[in-house]
């Protein structure tokens, strides 16, 4: 997620600036055969601008579905941070009984887990999603991370070793450690740590958990209809080969030195044309690791600062700070 005021216009053009070239080549192609070799290959301006604002309506329509699609997972974000606050204070409000304060911080901790475990899924690259030159580049950070490396590394942070072990490398991690919370709390509950309430109040929480935890992965594992985002880069490429042909018709009067405006503005149609295009299609995927993202590594390093600062532990670790504007 870019946290700045505005993109920058050479940030915003270094993205998208392939279809202004390909468009401005293509345009001084067109208009040097027309020009050299006298022909009148030229369209009525008329109707390819109603071309046009159906493609732009279109285009509108993807972007406005998309923009849904990554407004939905922050939202669904905005509620695991809720449920996990109000696990950790349930837990430290709860729990009471000897060695409370070692299986308050066990809770707790197996919690950052599950969403550290949760955020690592969704990271995992599906077919449709942007996998492409992630790495390279100021403006293309990558942020995609490595699933099963955090068996060794995050997840050893929060677990222990038998747990982990316990885990193995099972499809559905936060699934998996859901599960496991849930057992313990009914071992806690029968021995005494709390009661049927209580217990009761953990499990509708653990339930939202597992709600927000489905909700994510219907947005993940369901892709934006490829129907409509196929046709909406169909339209636009259909449009845009033909738009040098209008051009032609607008300066067919004009002198020699007026008709070499042709490629620019082909270009810059084409570039307007297919930016709207790409502003969509990386906005169908929110948890897919790319710039415009659900900063889902932020939002998990900040419920882990919060459980831990009830805990009042002292080693917290610092929220993260963006790269280059970008959150990850």
């Amino acid at each position: 997620m870019y946290i700045k005021r505005n993109y920058g216009f050479w940030m915003t053009f270094n993205w998208s600036k392939w279809p202004f070239i390909y468009g401005l080549l293509y345009g001084a192609v067109i208009c040097a055969v027309s020009y050299a070799f006298h022909l009148n290959i030229s369209l009525p301006w008329g109707p390819l601008g109603v071309i046009g604002i159906a493609v732009a309506f279109y285009l509108g329509f993807k972007n406005n579905s998309s923009y849904d699609r990554t407004w939905e997972a922050r939202k669904i974000w905005g509620g695991i941070v809720n449920d996990s606050r109000t696990f950790g204070a349930s837990v430290m409000a709860f729990v009471q009984g000897t060695n409370a304060t070692e299986i308050k911080k066990e809770l707790i901790y197996r919690h950052v887990a599950w969403v550290t475990a949760l955020r690592f899924q969704l990271r995992l690259s599906r077919p449709w999603e942007h996998t492409e030159n992630r790495l390279n580049g100021l403006y293309s950070p990558q942020v995609c991370e490595e699933y099963y490396q955090m068996l060794d590394g995050e997840l050893a942070k929060f677990l222990s070793s038998d747990e982990i072990e316990k885990l193995g490398k099972k499809g559905n991690l936060a699934t998996q450690i859901l599960k496991i919370q849930s057992e313990r709390l009914q071992e806690l509950k029968d021995e005494g740590y709390f009661e049927d309430f209580r217990h009761m109040e953990f499990h509708k929480i653990v339930g939202n958990l597992y709600a927000g935890q489905g909700k994510s992965e219907r947005i993940k594992n369901f892709p934006f209809p490829r129907q409509y985002a196929s046709v909406a880069l169909w339209l636009a490429m259909v449009f845009c080969a033909i738009v040098p042909f209008g051009l032609i018709d607008i300066f067919k009067d004009s002198r020699v030195e007026i008709l070499w405006i042709c490629p620019f503005l082909n270009g810059l149609i084409t570039w307007v044309f297919f930016l709207m295009e790409k502003i969509g299609d990386y906005s169908e995927n929110p948890f897919e690791g790319t710039y415009n993202d659900v900063p889902i590594t932020s939002i998990s390093r900040s419920i882990e600062i919060d459980l831990r600062e009830m805990l009042d532990e002292t080693d917290i670790p610092s929220p993260l700070e963006d790269v280059h504007g970008f959150l990850l």
